[in-house]
């Protein structure tokens, strides 16, 4: 018993070696820092006997460590190897017995032990607290169970193992049969310890089936005490992850509303600030492309532990530990923890077999466990092989696992046929997580004969899911449930291995009944409108299913209204590429299924051009809309809504091509059209208001479209409400305007409040967040606030170039302003970088005449101009104010501002005359167009004075310089920027921006 034994504190022995199991290790390290605070000096040693080892030689060789051996006694600690209980008891009675003051022992665990370990007496640490646990191990040793020196005291130290982390969801249950990998554990461990502030990402990579997300679940649990947040996230679609992610809000206490966007956003800066908690843990499952999310990995204190298929994650920031399959030790120690009835000789033969892949050997040893059947059979089995017709699985997959899994699923068709049809009903959902609540929510009426009673009877839905479990085919994901017993649940994981093998083996009969079932159950989980973010987590749990459910081959309306739904909220919420990709399979699906002219193909198209739009294809989505304005037009009339409808997205189209009076006079036709038939309030006509209001600013017309755009976002705020995505975009149009028309102050008020909200509403990285934050740093810009304008402009764009990529036109857009500011107030070399790629895209994009590209080519003359190459810089402002001209009119602002650029230029070059009578034109242009004290008017009559002044009409400079200084202090103050710079005579420019369409 432990009183008679010798204590620690009555020897002096100062010196105690831990004897553990990895599985406990969380324990090894709280019980060494509880008594290294009182000066002990402890050992870490992790048990692992060899197979071919003794067990009574491993036990001596323990002896041979420092001071006294305390074990850690649990079922893992005896399973190693494995070992049976008779094995252990006579190795205990031999070692153990008659040395037992070298050995104490604390046991964590209240399953049964083999009898000789009485030979112990062990502490009992189960089920008490963490002081109640300290004082009882303090107690076995001798130590005194005062009070740690002060010192000692306010260190902190891992948490008690029995102590969850404060912030805990998604991680999977604990598998209590992981066997090994330990290397991998420690290298994962170690790097992440080791990497800085910020750098602290580690990717598990390997083949599917070595056991990638059980490696990562059980580095969660060995050292998930040294964490206060551990957060589990499906990481295989980008949507999705930024839902799961998104939900961790609440649980970090964060106060944020009900908004997706919001969520995420205080997610990601909680973490990147470290508050409330610095030791935070984000594992990302199944990230197997790097491309979709990188950008959205947290940074700040904690660790981040990715597990993927692909190694391109070390381009990205993060250490890659590869997992191979297991080592032969590992294969047959595990085997024989599977199946207990295997000799080492038959698990040997196995693994080798089976090419030692982890997931392989679980569901295999599981059922063999169960089987009469031997192990020879088995392998006979496998080595005689199925028709390669019938199945045929990925050229990553090891050959055996085609016939392993024909075995078992014929094993599971006899004991329990029900689980077979869950497994196959999964099948038409995406590989992963799969929502099998979505199936159970349908009504009883709506499901077959064959499925009504597995979905409806409790019992039965439990003993299909208990028999998959059991023989790890899938994993119930209903993580929160405290007591382990299969339940409905949330969801279900089903490896991608075992997804495209049953997906392979199924009758065409039960393929087109299950998969209808789903169909059906994702049509029922639509929310019915993808416009509204606080619904967008929904649709990004729906969205992945559509591909495996092929419903784009289904003819039931409720199905083709949730495709459409989902391809709207792709568009809203900036998925531009899934969508697209959608859209073109549906277009080719739909055509083929219901015909070119079904009124469903042109719903379809609709959505399918702006996706198309967003990314820049102007052409081709002007085409696809051109066909349907003609075709329904001449089938419905010109006042037909779905006419009108396509009449705007050619609108949008035409603004996109430059063909802005084309775009004007559709636009004004269909908001007349609209108000007549749906009145002033409709939504409807308020976009077309709002592309009406586009079309003006496009064109010049900033004052009508301000005032379009004042009457929309009133009516907006009203009809909607103030944090409706439309009503935020309207608040984008008006300070645009505000701004373009030199009202900088009412512009930046305006958009610092917006884009706050839009972070919260739509979140940090959507596309309309990002032309907010865009548009306000130009305000800040334009108010002479550059620190502010700097840090934006740099942010805006990197975030974009991240989301949309380099070619996207708002990508391109950013990239224009970040090259106009960097070529006056940063770096003209990166100005000049970026302005080259930014001419070479929108070329490419849209074509020689756009005015986009003059634009964007008048910016470049600048930069050649500060650079010294005056004669390049001349001849490209040149070409830039006639191509201008040419595609916009000579009255436009665009071609007013080049003109300024060019008469810089041709005083440079030594021809003033031709400078100023251009400049006296353009400022007469401009007075007529913008009025007086419009900004670039000002800045046409300040190079009109310097103009005059190189023709030495030195009197009539004065004068209209000093009409102009008046006007400028007036109207933008005597202290702005503007002003001073004018006052001390620095010449004006115009910088050109692309606006949105």
């Amino acid at each position: 018993m432990p009183g008679t034994r010798k204590q620690v504190g009555a020897t002096g022995v100062q010196t105690v070696t831990i004897s553990f199991a990895g599985f406990n290790r969380a324990w090894a390290a709280w019980i060494g820092d509880r008594l290294e605070r009182r000066g002990v000096t402890v050992v870490q040693q992790r048990w692992d006997p060899p197979v071919d080892v003794p067990l009574e030689e491993s036990l001596r060789d323990l002896t041979l460590a420092r001071g006294l051996v305390l074990v850690i006694l649990s079922d893992w600690y005896f399973q190693l190897g494995p070992r049976s209980h008779d094995e252990w008891n006579r190795a205990l009675r031999e070692v153990v017995a008659p040395d037992p003051d070298r050995f104490v022992a604390v046991s964590v665990t209240t399953s049964a032990l083999p009898g000789a370990t009485s030979v112990f007496g062990a502490a009992d640490l189960t089920n008490v607290g963490a002081d109640e646990a300290e004082r009882r191990l303090l107690t076995r040793l001798g130590l005194p169970a005062d009070p740690p020196p002060e010192t000692a005291a306010v260190r902190p130290g891992p948490r008690f193992p029995s102590d969850t982390p404060e912030v805990w969801g998604g991680v999977p249950r604990r598998n209590t049969r992981f066997t090994g990998r330990e290397e991998l554990l420690s290298r994962a461990y170690r790097a992440l310890q080791d990497a800085g502030s910020g750098a602290g990402v580690v990717t598990l990579h390997g083949m599917s089936g070595v056991g990638k997300t059980q490696l990562a679940a059980e580095y969660v649990y060995r050292f998930g005490s040294e964490y206060d947040v551990v957060w589990w996230v499906p990481a295989d679609r980008r949507a999705l992850y930024r839902q799961k992610l998104a939900e961790l809000a609440p649980e970090l206490g964060l106060s944020t509303g009900a908004e997706y966007g919001e969520r995420l956003r205080a997610v990601r800066d909680s973490l990147r600030r470290g508050d409330p908690h610095s030791h935070w843990l984000l594992v990302l499952d199944g990230a197997d492309e790097p491309e979709q999310i990188w950008d959205l990995v947290p940074t700040g204190p904690g660790h981040v532990l990715i597990t993927s298929r692909n190694p391109e994650w070390s381009e990205h920031n993060s250490n890659l530990v590869e997992v191979p399959v297991y080592s032969r030790d590992e294969s047959v120690a595990f085997i024989r923890r599977r199946a207990p009835r295997l000799t080492q000789t038959e698990a040997d033969l196995l693994a080798d077999a089976l090419e030692d892949l982890p997931l392989l050997l679980d569901q295999t040893a599981g059922w063999l466990n169960d089987s009469d059947m031997s192990v020879d059979e088995y392998i006979e089995l496998l080595e005689g092989g199925i028709d390669q017709d019938v199945v045929k699985i990925s050229a990553d997959f090891p050959l055996a696992f085609q016939t392993a899994w024909s075995i078992l699923l014929n094993k599971l068709k006899d004991t329990v046929p029900e689980s077979v049809d869950l497994l196959r009903l999964c099948t038409f959902f995406a590989p992963g997580s799969i929502p099998v609540r979505l199936l159970k929510e349908m009504p009883a009426g709506e499901l077959p004969e064959q499925l009504s009673g597995l979905m409806n009877d409790p019992l039965l839905w439990n003993k299909a899911i208990g028999q998959l479990r059991q023989y790890s085919v899938v994993r119930l994901e209903s993580h929160e449930s405290i007591i382990d017993e299969p339940s409905s649940g949330e969801s279900l994981y089903l490896h991608r291995m075992v997804h495209q093998i049953v997906s392979k083996d199924m009758p065409d009969r039960d393929r087109q009944e299950f998969i209808d079932v789903v169909r059906r159950a994702l049509a029922a989980a639509d929310p019915g409108r993808p416009s509204d973010t606080r619904l967008w987590p929904a649709y990004a749990e729906i969205t992945p299913h559509l591909k495996w459910a092929d419903v784009l081959l289904s003819t039931d309306p409720a199905v083709h209204t949730l495709v459409l739904n989902c391809l709207r909220y792709m568009y809203l919420s900036g998925e531009y590429r899934a969508g697209i990709k959608l859209g073109a399979r549906a277009m080719k699906a739909w055509r083929e299924l219901l015909g070119e002219n079904h009124p469903r193909v042109w719903d379809l198209s609709y959505n399918y051009a702006n996706l198309l739009r967003a990314v820049g294809d102007y052409a081709g989505t002007e085409a696809i809309e051109r066909a349907a304005v003609n075709h329904l037009r001449a089938e419905r009339g010109e006042r037909d809504l779905e006419h009108l409808r396509a009449a705007g997205g050619l609108a949008a189209d035409l603004r996109g091509l430059g063909r802005y009076d084309e775009a004007l006079e559709i636009s004004d036709w269909i908001l007349a059209s609209y108000r007549e038939l749906l009145g002033e309030q409709d939504s409807r006509t308020l976009s077309a208001q709002n592309n009406l209001g586009t079309s003006m600013r496009l064109l010049g017309r900033y004052e009508e479209s301000l005032e379009l755009n004042r009457r929309t976002l009133e009516a907006r705020r009203q009809l909607l409400r103030p944090r409706h995505s439309w009503t935020l975009y309207s608040e984008i149009n008006y300070a645009t305007d505000l701004r373009l028309l030199g009202r900088y102050a009412e512009a930046e008020s305006l958009q610092a409040q917006s884009a706050r909200v839009h972070r919260i509403v739509l979140g940090a990285d959507n596309p309309q967040t990002l032309r907010a934050e865009h548009n306000l740093a130009l305000c800040h810009y334009r108010s002479g606030d550059r620190s502010k304008a700097r840090e934006l402009f740099t942010r805006v764009l990197e975030r974009c170039e991240r989301v949309l990529g380099e070619g996207d036109p708002l990508t391109m857009m950013f990239a224009a302003s970040q090259s106009c500011f960097a070529r006056e107030h940063a770096d003209i070399d990166q100005a000049r970088d970026i302005s080259e790629k930014v001419m070479s895209g929108y070329t490419d994009m849209l074509g020689e005449t756009h005015p986009y590209v003059a634009g964007t080519r008048a910016n470049h003359a600048l930069i050649l101009r500060n650079v010294g190459e005056r004669e390049h810089a001349h001849v490209l402002i040149e070409g830039a104010l006639a191509d201008m001209s040419q595609a916009v009119g000579e009255n436009h602002p665009w071609t007013l501002g080049c003109a300024i650029n060019a008469s810089a230029l041709r005083n440079l070059i030594g021809d003033p005359e031709s400078a100023a009578s251009l400049m006296e034109a353009t400022v007469t242009r401009a007075t007529e167009v913008l009025g007086r004290t419009h900004p670039l008017t000002l800045s046409a009559r300040i190079a009109h004075a310097a103009d005059l002044r190189g023709v030495r009409d030195r009197q009539r400079a004065e004068k209209v310089e000093a009409e102009a200084l008046g006007d400028l202090a007036t109207t933008l103050g005597a202290q702005h920027v503007h002003t001073v710079s004018a006052r001390s005579r620095n010449r004006p420019y115009w910088d050109f921006e692309p606006q949105m369409i």
